[in-house]
């Protein structure tokens, strides 16, 4: 046997029973009763799906006619208000060429965003849509012989192969840092996301710390212990501005953490921006009604979902854009001054 299906390039529920030393229906309960399976059968399922980066067909399930006009689109966080207006604004953009999107959430995790990535490349999407250059390995093998258009968005990697729509991460900590160091803040601290998998905010961080070093400056980050974002706000408040040399300025990885550091501050007593000046990032629609109003910067959210549309579209034959379909889709972010900094 060769391993994989005539014509399409991909193994076969076969071929993945056989590595495995198992009957195929063991298989097929692995996919869809995997409770009925032992959990040593399950391992060795599992790998031999790894190894042949074996996708289920999913479209022969009963949903065949829908395939070629669906989109799958994987976001760190479907709830996440920062990520709102780009999954709006790209469905918005697809819905009006007959394409749907099909949505999933990998909650900042490669693993889970690889599991979304297999099951539906299952589906015989017609394009796929991922958030920021980082993946597992898995993925990346995945993508690389998907052979449909494969977008990221989110980021900004001109050496990697995908179509990019989004913005650099690296340009935002730097921005953060000319910003504030334009008001005369010199002792200037970070505040990074407490959610593990957020790889982009540590882009941004790494932009902060070395616009910090360029300017002759110490960087001074601090990584909060508390999940939830407004105690890891507060807990960053009482570290770097309840203290004897305290951070004259503050960037918060997002808005959520700022707000958080922010409210605590002002039931301690402090005055923002006199005590300390407040920086984020999202522009989340609280951040202009916090008291005092937050500065931060606003992504190309809603801008990224239509782009990234368009380049989808346009790789599809559905719109015609004058030109080629660009590789590097380079987006502005805005920075928004209000009253904390």
């Amino acid at each position: 046997m060769s391993g994989k299906r005539k014509g399409l390039g991909r193994a076969t529920v076969h071929d993945v029973a056989k590595l495995a030393g198992v009957s195929s229906i063991t298989v097929s309960r692995y996919f869809k009763q995997p409770d009925v399976v032992s959990e040593a059968l399950r391992l060795r399922i599992a790998e031999a799906v790894q190894t042949l980066d074996y996708l289920p067909n999913q479209a022969a399930g009963g949903l065949a006619s829908t395939r070629g006009r669906i989109v799958a689109m994987v976001i760190p966080n479907i709830s996440g208000p920062i990520f709102a207006n780009t999954i709006q604004s790209f469905s918005d953009v697809l819905n009006r060429h007959g394409y749907q999107l099909l949505l999933a959430s990998s909650y900042f995790s490669v693993e889970k965003e690889e599991d979304a990535v297999r099951a539906f490349l299952g589906w015989s999407p017609a394009a796929l849509v991922l958030t920021s250059q980082y993946h597992s390995a898995g993925t990346e093998r995945l993508i690389a012989k998907a052979g449909i258009p494969i977008v990221e968005t989110w980021d900004y990697a001109p050496e990697r192969q995908p179509l990019q729509v989004g913005f650099s991460h690296l340009e935002v900590g730097r921005q953060a840092v000319e910003y504030l160091h334009g008001k005369g803040h010199r002792r200037i601290a970070f505040v990074q996301n407490s959610l593990v998998g957020d790889l982009s905010a540590l882009d941004r961080r790494d932009g902060y710390m070395a616009r910090m070093t360029e300017q002759g400056l110490e960087p001074w980050v601090f990584v909060p212990t508390e999940a939830d974002p407004f105690e890891a706000g507060r807990q960053a408040i009482n570290s770097l501005l309840q203290r004897k040399q305290p951070a004259e300025a503050v960037i918060f990885a997002n808005d959520n953490l700022a707000a958080g550091g922010m409210l605590a501050g002002l039931r301690a007593g402090m005055r923002f921006p006199q005590d300390g000046a407040i920086f984020g990032f999202g522009n989340y629609a609280f951040s202009e009604l916090l008291l005092p109003s937050l500065t931060t910067i606003r992504p190309p959210a809603r801008e990224i979902g239509e782009v990234a549309a368009l380049r989808i579209l346009q790789a599809l034959g559905e719109v015609e854009i004058e030109g080629e379909i660009p590789h590097l889709n380079l987006l502005d972010c805005e920075l928004i001054q209000r009253e904390s900094a």
